[in-house]
């Protein structure tokens, strides 16, 4: 009888269990290399002591307090005006930003408008239902036996390819 410390089970057990000993045993930094691989820069498994956020209390209050498109690019002005360079580039972008909101009031309207002739069209097809129901409702009335012929030949075709 085989000896069943010895089969290929247990030596695949043990190979396995040996792996996650390494495993266990590397570094952070031998890890993340191996989990990036192959990756052109390599990690680092330093952490830093650097909040996140904002350091400056001042300016996160005065982020807090500013509402929302109100001074969209107040920190690009500021820059601008560092440089000398000033208003007429932000100028240029201020008008962009007020055409691409008239864009957005023409797309508006030209929703409101295509909602307007959908529903004339919707109206237009229903009274032309009508007229036609009316018609055929006419011509019954004019030839009731000839109609009820027609519908029981119909019937009979529908019926004999069912």
């Amino acid at each position: 009888m085989p000896d069943p410390k010895n089969s290929p089970a247990a030596r695949s057990m043990e190979i396995e269990q040996e792996a996650q000993r390494k495993r266990a045993s590397k570094g952070d930094l031998e890890t993340g290399l191996e989990d990036t691989f192959p990756a052109s820069d390599p990690v680092s498994a330093t952490h830093t002591t650097v909040p996140s956020g904002r350091t400056d209390t001042d300016a996160a209050d005065r982020v807090k307090q500013t509402p929302e498109g109100e001074d969209d690019y107040a920190l690009v002005d500021q820059a601008l005006r560092s440089t000398g360079e000033g208003r007429p580039a932000f100028d240029g972008v201020r008008a962009g930003r007020d055409g691409v909101r008239a864009l957005g009031r023409d797309v508006d309207r030209l929703g409101d408008t295509a909602s307007e002739i959908a529903s004339g069209a919707k109206l237009l097809a229903k009274s032309e239902v009508r007229g036609y129901v009316q018609d055929i409702e006419a011509r019954i009335r004019e030839r009731p036996i000839a109609a009820v012929a027609i519908v029981a030949a119909l019937a009979f075709v529908f019926g004999a390819t069912r």
